[in-house]
């Protein structure tokens, strides 16, 4: 039977999947890999990748996803077909609760232009629920999925911010937690995910977050674009200049 155009891309992505464990050591027998689930095509994709891997004996891993509920954040994800997913690719889905408090004064007035963003807690708080679970539950490793895309515009956004030559790792282990937090799509290009993903008929959020498109990075990805419509090599460019950092 001919390979549809799915099959195809599916290849592509799960052979560059494999590329980043291998190079990066990302997975080794015995592993119990938490999965952050925020519902989105990247980490929809990540999960079913995980899934499939742990089918294989070697390395043996054990695999469970994470779907973390901000409770004061506007935005809705369909439960039932987060629960509904994971369940057709073979994973087990916990649903963790998380919130905080922006609006509580800083205990020094002279810094209350140093307030943390709304973003900045968001993602704090959604990390250390995830920590703090995958700890109390016997996970030495989380998965998160952050792609090339990802490492790339993190990379501008440190240059033209911070004035640094940094970027997200492949894999970091935590200094207050025994886990690792790991990133299995960091070779693999956005536009494999947007395509691989529609293909499969992966479903969108129901309600976004209504500060994902007033951020830093979302800049950073729009200038990304500016840059590979100027030059289509500037993926390839960018990321060797980053890999001799």
């Amino acid at each position: 039977m001919p390979k549809t155009e799915a099959d195809i891309l599916e290849q592509k992505v799960r052979r560059l999947f494999r590329r980043a464990c291998a190079d990066y050591g990302l997975l080794a027998d015995g592993d119990r890999v938490l999965v952050a689930l925020s519902g989105g095509k990247d980490s929809l994709m990540l999960a079913r990748l995980l899934a499939q891997q742990q089918r294989i004996r070697k390395p043996g891993i054990t695999v469970e996803a994470a779907h973390v509920i901000m409770d004061n954040i506007p935005y809705e994800t369909d439960r039932t077909y987060l629960s509904d997913y994971c369940r057709s690719v073979g994973l087990k889905l916990h649903i963790l609760h998380s919130s905080f408090d922006d609006t509580s004064p800083p205990d020094d007035p002279s810094k209350a232009h140093k307030r943390k963003t709304k973003c900045f807690l968001c993602s704090w708080n959604r990390r250390k629920t995830l920590f703090t679970f995958a700890t109390d539950h016997g996970f030495n490793k989380i998965a998160l999925g952050h792609h090339q895309d990802d490492v790339i515009s993190t990379f501008l956004m440190n240059m033209t911010f911070e004035g640094s030559l940094h970027t997200i790792r492949p894999s970091m282990e935590m200094r207050h937690y025994p886990i690792s937090v790991i990133r299995p799509l960091y070779l693999t290009p956005e536009h494999y995910i947007q395509q691989l993903s529609a293909m499969l008929g992966f479903a969108r959020q129901k309600t976004p977050c209504p500060y994902e498109t007033a951020t830093r990075r979302q800049c950073m990805n729009e200038i990304f674009g500016s840059l590979e419509h100027i030059n289509p090599e500037a993926r390839y460019s960018i990321w060797s200049a980053l890999n001799k950092v």
